[in-house]
């Protein structure tokens, strides 16, 4: 018997290696194929988009915020991976009636590469998951220099529109806003607030993201007279967003954002 804490202190205990996996999390169960995992997943939600043929391989069980229980149930899962912001509570509840539920709870780089090691311990792939921990780290590093004498921005990152809705603080968002040397002008918030729009000059970048609400090029204007000396440019919400595998393309894609708003 084996026993492990998940990442809000559930303690969960197996006696063989998970052989049948429901995910219930996109940016986790594209960790999971990049940890070569893939034949071992049953069950994905409708919005677990990489790769992007995993919808067409597995049953697809629902979203992150509604399940079909009998269709997990089916699926006979020998866990089910759960994310404490992506699922809510009753969603947890419901599917430990299951089987094992594994939740995580990120908040920082350290959170994402403790999740990844967990994984290897939970589906006996320690060293690819040391091998992606690693590169994580590399990159991270790496970024970090590039990003030291970089000047700071006053920003706001969008991530929803009908209510206007933001990143706040206690997100992962905000976590790779300040490591971008990125100021969050609503930080003293929490979360993802609604706000309503006022002119604030200060801001000297907007971003928009592409998910959950897929911003596109026509919702710059809505926001123009709101930040007159701001730069509004789309970016790739994954890239901020998604704390898994992921990071091994998030500081690539970070320099670039970077280099292009000079």
């Amino acid at each position: 018997m084996t026993n492990l804490k998940d990442q809000i202190n559930r303690v969960i205990s197996f006696e063989k290696i998970p052989k049948r996996i429901v995910s219930l999390v996109p940016s986790q169960t594209e960790l999971l194929c990049d940890l070569g995992l893939e034949p071992s997943i049953v069950g994905v939600t409708k919005f677990c988009m990489h790769p992007n043929y995993i919808k067409t391989k597995v049953t697809v069980v629902g979203g992150t915020k509604e399940i079909n229980l009998e269709k997990i149930k089916a699926l006979k899962p020998d866990i089910i991976l759960c994310n404490k912001e992506e699922n809510t509570k009753e969603i947890v509840e419901a599917c430990e009636s299951i089987c094992i539920v594994h939740v995580s709870d990120i908040y920082t780089l350290d959170d994402s590469l403790q999740l990844i090691k967990q994984y290897g311990c939970l589906f006996n792939v320690e060293e690819k998951a040391l091998h992606i921990c690693n590169e994580i780290e590399w990159q991270c590093k790496d970024f970090k220099r590039f990003i030291q004498n970089k000047k700071q921005l006053k920003v706001a990152y969008f991530i929803w529109k009908n209510p206007w809705m933001v990143a706040a603080n206690n997100t992962f968002i905000n976590y790779l806003l300040t490591l971008n040397s990125f100021d969050n002008y609503y930080k003293s918030q929490n979360r993802y607030p609604e706000i309503n729009l006022e002119v604030k000059p200060e801001i000297g970048l907007v971003m928009l993201s592409s998910e959950p609400y897929p911003f596109k090029e026509k919702h710059k204007k809505d926001l123009e007279a709101f930040y007159p000396n701001a730069k509004i440019v789309l970016v790739d919400g994954e890239m901020f967003s998604w704390y898994g595998s992921r990071l091994t393309k998030a500081f690539a894609y970070f320099k670039a954002l970077r280099l292009n708003l000079c």
